[in-house]
């Protein structure tokens, strides 16, 4: 037994519980900012730029030349660098990282780094390899930590019935002690609009004094914006109110505010939405505001979305997304002058160009039925260089539902024949659409040379071109 344990690069250090199930959580996934020496800092510079130029690339060649080098490599720097890559989301470089840590470095892994391989396995590799290697651990080493990692790997998969035999069997061992636990739970519970389950969980939790936080509550109340219960839902924001163990934040009210929209109670939606701007901070300013702004929209308030829009600009500062939101927001409000006025604001001011802040004013301009103002900006973008195909889909989705097909057919044509971004992705029912009419027609050579054109760019996987092609020539519609 001591032999294979030593062959084993997860082995050598006594089971923790200090983090617990906190391990997959939102907080313990959280990396800190790396605190190492220059040298350290030197690679990850190098390996960061490779990554931003091409995230999918192997990073082990860099780790195996700086080792080459004479270089120090430490393992709290090693560890830094595997939550850095994490918070980045580059699971893939993450996982080979702390694979070459344990297999050329020989460095033991910590139970919290048995479960962080677990779960990037599971990002990168899948669920099933993940199980491989949860099965690959010893009983005396499946500590509460691993265990906190498989449960959180079922819930990101959505995997409910794997998910609670491992909430079960943690109960059994008695690692399910804490809230951190039963919110994993409460959150596969509500992503899968299992609510009944999430409402049996609470009252579990409420029968075993299981302790809470806001996250828990915060769930529940999402649960009851999704049924429609604001009984259920006022009650449980006077509890939250009450609780001094609780400390209430701008979301929690938001999500309140939400419920009683959809409700149609504004007044009573106001009132929550001034108190969440109320715990707004310097950390929360950027995405409260956008989320006020959207919910402002939502209610037709438009005052207080150019009120929440200024303090955005004052306070946050220039920031594509921002525009993104306050242009959507008065879309939604069918103020289509400001959404114009705004746009030319971020035209003069723009470092980084977005084009999907002009694609949402295409967008307006179609739903208005303002083609021909659509089809000028959309000219004046491509003439400029700055339009690309995504605009030219957006030009096309108009007009395809409006009916005006023919137009359509021409956009989605000058679409398919641009050069884009690898992955580009068209919209389904309006190319389908756009066959569908040049089928009728009879036009299937324009019908082929839509799908010639998205195959050769790589818009489209080859068996849906095939699939495409066989339904122009006569096959049956495409499911």
């Amino acid at each position: 037994m001591m032999k294979l344990l030593a062959s084993n690069p997860w082995c050598g250090h006594a089971i923790s519980r200090v983090l617990g199930a906190l391990l997959y959580s939102t907080e313990a996934l959280a990396s800190s900012i790396i605190s190492s020496s220059p040298p350290f800092q030197s690679l990850y510079r190098r390996i960061l730029l490779v990554g931003n130029r091409n995230p999918r690339v192997s990073v082990v060649p860099m780790l195996d030349q700086w080792v080459k080098e004479g270089r120090e490599l430490k393992q709290p720097e090693i560890k830094d660098f595997i939550k850095q890559l994490r918070k980045s989301r580059r699971h893939s470089q993450a996982l080979e990282v702390s694979e070459w840590m344990s297999d050329v470095m020989k460095h033991d892994l910590s139970p919290g780094g048995i479960a962080v391989r677990l779960d990037l396995i599971s990002k990168v590799r899948g669920l099933q390899q993940a199980e491989k290697y949860f099965d690959s651990i010893p009983y005396p080493f499946r500590g509460v930590q691993l265990y906190g990692s498989l449960l959180y790997c079922y819930t990101c998969h959505k995997s409910v019935e794997k998910a609670e035999i491992t909430f079960g069997k943690m109960k059994e061992l008695g690692f399910a002690k804490g809230f951190w636990d039963y919110n994993a739970m409460l959150s596969l519970y509500f992503r899968t609009g299992e609510y009944e389950k999430l409402h049996v969980l609470v009252e579990e939790m409420e029968e075993k004094n299981i302790g809470y936080d806001i996250h828990t509550l915060k769930l529940r109340m999402l649960s009851y914006s999704a049924t429609g219960d604001i009984d259920q839902m006022e009650k449980l924001l006077v509890k939250m109110e009450a609780d001094p163990l609780v400390t209430m934040d701008w979301h929690g009210y938001f999500v309140a505010a939400k419920a009683f929209s959809k409700a149609g109670l504004l007044e009573k939606t106001s009132t929550l939405l001034r108190r969440s701007e109320q715990l707004i901070d310097n950390d929360t300013r950027k995405i409260g505001y956008e989320h006020l702004m959207i919910s402002y929209a939502a209610i037709g308030n438009k005052d207080e979305v150019y009120r929440i829009w200024d303090l955005h600009k004052n306070t946050v500062g220039f920031y594509n997304n921002g525009y993104r939101c306050v242009v959507s927001s008065l879309m939604k409000l069918g103020d289509i002058d400001g959404a114009e006025k705004i746009v030319q604001e971020w035209e003069s001011g723009v470092k980084f160009y977005d084009i999907g802040i002009p694609n949402l004013l295409v967008t307006a301009y179609c739903r208005q039925g303002l083609f021909e103002k659509a089809k000028s900006y959309v000219e004046k973008l491509m003439e400029s260089g700055e339009g690309n195909a995504s605009t030219l889909l957006v030009l096309a989705t108009g007009y395809h539902m409006n009916g005006h097909m023919e137009k359509a057919v021409e956009a989605m044509k000058n679409a398919a024949k641009m050069s884009s971004r690898s992955g580009r992705k068209f919209n389904d029912s309006t190319l389908d659409a756009c066959l569908k009419y040049l089928k009728e027609k009879g036009d299937t050579k324009s019908a082929h040379e839509i799908l010639r054109l998205l195959r050769k760019k790589g818009y489209l996987p080859t068996g849906s071109c095939d699939k495409l092609e066989n339904y122009v020539d006569g096959g049956q519609p495409q499911v």
